[in-house]
């Protein structure tokens, strides 16, 4: 039998193990849309795990792909960030040519109105793995989302998560990632619209996690999350027309 290595690094990583070159994880109502939706990925040319049905033990299970977080790999240069942008551009594009019909993925952590394309949303520096290969992992939260939201986010983690970077370098790496994404006119404005309400949703929903006792959630409120959150949506919400000039100029 192969050693199963517990995994940690993520904010929900109960029963997350390595085993061999192999993730499992608990399956879960919505596991097998979500293979099918990665699976459709990887057949439109987006390089993710591959998903791997369920084990011998019926949790599911998906390729393990080496490399370092994001989070672990220091501030990311302005050609990286230009990297994840364009990233981000092919999971969206090949989601829109899936489409929404058809997909059977869950309810979205943090839902957004008009949601029309199937996304990760959590597209974030915890779940970037950096190596020989970039990939996004952890796709447990697929859902409906719209290109805007899922792009704020991204943004905003990647580039405006730290209240005490200075503004103008925030501005910087913001841009980078957004010019990398090949973002027009119409997008950047709608990301802008997005940037403060999306990062505010964050501390709201485990605001409302801690209050109701939802895990892990609630828990990660009390640790810190809550009071992080909170200082992100303040500086991004403070410094709306810095973002709006290093976009839109």
């Amino acid at each position: 039998m192969e050693t199963e290595i517990p995994l940690t690094g993520g904010n929900a990583t109960i029963g997350v193990v390595r085993v061999g070159d192999t993730v499992r994880k608990p399956w879960t109502a919505h596991s097998a849309g979500v293979q099918d939706f990665m699976a459709r990925l990887r057949e439109h040319g987006v390089d993710l795990p591959a998903p791997l049905g369920r084990d011998e033990r019926g949790r599911q299970s998906a390729e393990f792909v080496p490399g370092t977080l994001a989070m672990h790999a220091g501030p990311l240069s302005l050609p990286e960030l230009a990297r994840v942008g364009a990233l981000v551009r092919e999971i969206h594009d090949a989601s829109a040519d899936i489409g929404a019909t058809g997909t059977r993925l869950g309810e979205p952590l943090l839902p957004v109105s008009g949601a029309d394309l199937p996304c990760h949303c959590d597209l974030a520096p915890w779940n970037l793995v950096m190596g020989e290969r970039w990939v996004f992992i952890d796709w447990d939260g697929a859902a409906l989302s719209t290109r805007a939201w899922d792009l704020a986010y991204a943004a905003q983690t990647f580039t405006l998560n730290d209240a005490a970077q200075p503004v103008a370098t925030a501005a910087e790496r913001l841009r980078a990632i957004v010019d990398g994404y090949a973002a027009d006119l119409d997008l950047r404005a709608n990301l802008l619209a997005a940037l403060a309400p999306r990062t505010w949703a964050m501390h709201d929903m485990l605001a409302a996690a801690h209050r109701e006792g939802t895990e892990p959630w609630g828990t990660m409120y009390a640790e810190g999350h809550g009071a992080h959150w909170r200082a992100s949506a303040e500086y991004v919400e403070r410094n709306a027309a810095v973002w709006r000039a290093a976009l839109m100029s």
